[in-house]
């Protein structure tokens, strides 16, 4: 995304807080501010993933909380068009760490405060091996968008899979 990769990567539920990134064309410089940041510009990018980190943990702890409260960052850049994205937490049904029994609850009322806005558009991320037809991504779409105008599917890591899918496939239909 923005042709740096500065989001936090990880196993369960990474994204806790609503992430609202503003990617801003600037012809002359690359750099990220943070609104609770007031003033200060980040240009290394490993650096803004720590900040989301500890930004993240500040507010949720460090045990797996979540929190609706967004964090708001702005990314400028002469590779990137004038856009907002908001990335959001996955669903999850079953609470690890300090997560309440009702996290699931929880994570669909964060949600739903963005997705329902008739001028969003939806991003369903889901992995490529992943069946499409339990996605929760894909379920919450058509909950509020029933005619899918507004709804873009995405699967992430196609060619993890496929290179392992392809091999496969072959040997498979020549047994046949």
């Amino acid at each position: 995304m923005a042709f740096r990769d500065f989001l936090p990567r990880g196993s369960g539920i990474i994204t806790r807080r609503p992430l609202v990134l503003q990617l801003i064309n600037c012809p002359t410089a690359e750099y990220a501010e943070f609104l609770h940041c007031k003033g200060r510009k980040f240009t290394d990018f490993d650096k803004v993933r720590q900040e989301i980190e500890a930004e993240t943990e500040r507010v949720t702890g460090q045990n797996k909380g979540i929190s609706p409260v967004p964090i708001n960052l702005r990314v400028y850049s002469p590779n990137v068009l004038n856009l907002t994205l908001v990335d959001l937490p996955g669903m999850t049904e079953v609470p690890v760490g300090d997560q309440p029994p009702d996290i699931e609850h929880q994570i669909r009322e964060i949600i739903m405060q963005f997705v329902t806005k008739d001028n969003c558009l939806l991003l369903a991320v889901s992995l490529a091996n992943s069946d499409l037809a339990n996605s929760d991504a894909l379920k919450i779409a058509k909950e509020v968008d029933p005619q899918g105008r507004r709804l873009r599917s995405i699967q992430t890591k196609t060619s993890r899979y496929m290179n392992s899918f392809f091999p496969s496939a072959i040997r498979l239909l020549n047994t046949k």
